[in-house]
C-alpha cells in the first residue's frame, strides 16, 4: 500500500509535489487540444519515453520470460503498442466527460452477455473481473449506460498523493461508487455486494500474501480474495474487457461466459486463463510494463 502523506519525509514529498506540477501542466495543456489529438499526442509522449523510464525493458523481460519463441519484430512492435495503449488511457482518465460521452454507447458483445443482464434483473451481486488491458474504464461506462445502475470500482491509491487527489477526482467523474484499496474499501465494497451491487475489479498484479497460480505459463502471484467473496455473498463474477480499436479511439466491450463456480483458487485460475487468451489475441493491449511474475526476480530474467 503506498504510503499516507503523514508518513512520508519532507524530501519525498517535495518531490512528488514537483512531480504533480509537471503531470498537472502536462495533461492541462493537452486538455486544450481536440479530444482525438490529445489521446494522440499523449501516446506520443509516452512512446517516446518508455525507453528513458524503462518501460521498453520491462516489456522486453516479461516477453523473454514467459514468450521467449516471440519474433524479435513482434516483439519491437509490442514495445511500441503497449506505452502507446497506456499513454492513451492516461488521458482518458483526465478525459472523463468526453470519454464518458463517447463511449456510454461503446459496443458490447460476448457470451456473458444473457447472465450479465439476467443477474442485474434479479438483483443478485456481480463482480465484473477486469485488468489492466485496452481502457477498463470503458467498459463500466457503457455497461452503467445499458442498465442503468452504478457499477463501483475497487481501485489502488497512487503513491504520489498530489496527483491521487487529481486521480480520484478524475476517477469520480465516470461514476460511484468507489471503494479504495484498503480495510475500510473492503468493507464498504462487501457491504455494497450484500446489498446486491455490482462491482468492478481489476485482478491481474501482483498481489501479495495471494495463492501462486500460473499466467502464461509461469507463476504468478493472485489473490483469490475476489473468488471468497463471490462464493460467500452468491455473486456472479463475469470477466469483462474493453479492447481499443485500430483506430486508436473507440472500444468494444466484451463480456464472457461467467466464471464456474468450484472453489476459490480453480476460480481464480480460470479468470487468469481467460485472461491470458485475450492478451494472446491482443498482445499489445496488457499492462506488460506491471512486475506481474515478481517469483522469477533475480533469476537473471527480470530486475527487481
Amino acid at each position: 500500500m503506498p504510503a499516507e502523506k503523514s508518513e512520508l519525509s519532507k524530501s519525498k514529498l517535495a518531490g512528488y509535489y514537483v512531480s504533480n506540477l509537471f503531470l498537472q501542466a502536462l495533461i492541462g495543456g493537452l486538455r486544450l487540444l481536440p479530444y482525438e489529438t490529445r489521446l494522440a499526442l499523449m501516446a506520443r509522449i509516452t512512446r517516446a519515453v518508455s525507453p528513458l523510464v524503462g518501460f521498453r525493458k520491462r516489456v522486453r523481460d516479461n516477453l523473454a520470460l514467459v514468450c521467449p519463441d516471440l519474433p524479435e519484430a513482434e516483439v519491437t512492435r509490442i514495445c511500441g503498442a503497449v506505452p502507446d495503449n497506456a499513454g492513451r488511457a492516461i488521458m482518458e482518465h483526465f478525459s472523463p466527460e468526453e470519454f464518458t460521452e463517447r463511449h456510454k454507447t461503446a459496443k458490447v458483445s460476448g457470451p456473458g452477455i444473457a447472465a450479465f443482464e439476467a443477474a442485474v434483473a434479479e438483483g443478485k451481486p456481480i463482480m465484473m473481473i477486469t485488468a489492466h488491458f485496452g481502457h477498463y474504464l470503458a467498459a463500466r461506462i457503457a455497461l452503467q449506460a445499458r442498465i442503468g445502475k452504478p457499477i463501483g470500482a475497487l481501485y489502488r491509491r497512487m503513491a504520489n498523493p498530489y496527483f491521487n487527489d487529481a486521480y480520484v477526482e478524475a476517477f469520480m467523474r465516470t461514476g460511484g461508487p468507489m471503494f479504495e484499496q484498503g480495510r475500510r474499501g473492503m468493507m464498504e465494497m462487501v457491504r455494497s455486494l450484500k446489498q446486491g451491487g455490482i462491482i468492478a475489479i481489476v485482478s491481474d498484479l501482483h498481489a501479495h500474501g495471494g495463492e501462486e497460480l500460473m499466467f502464461f505459463g509461469k507463476p504468478a502471484v493472485t489473490s483469490v480474495l475476489n473468488a471468497e467473496l463471490a462464493m460467500k455473498y452468491d455473486a456472479v463474477m463475469i470477466p469483462c474487457y474493453a479492447i481499443r480499436q485500430p483506430n486508436g479511439i473507440d472500444f468494444e466491450i466484451v463480456l464472457h461466459d461467467p466464471v464456474p463456480r468450484s472453489d476459490a483458487r480453480t476460480m481464480t485460475q480460470y479468470i487468469n486463463d481467460d485472461l491470458e487468451a485475450l492478451v494472446r489475441q491482443h498482445m499489445g493491449q496488457w499492462f506488460w510494463i506491471h512486475r506481474r511474475w515478481k517469483p522469477w526476480y533475480g533469476l537473471g530474467v527480470q530486475d527487481v
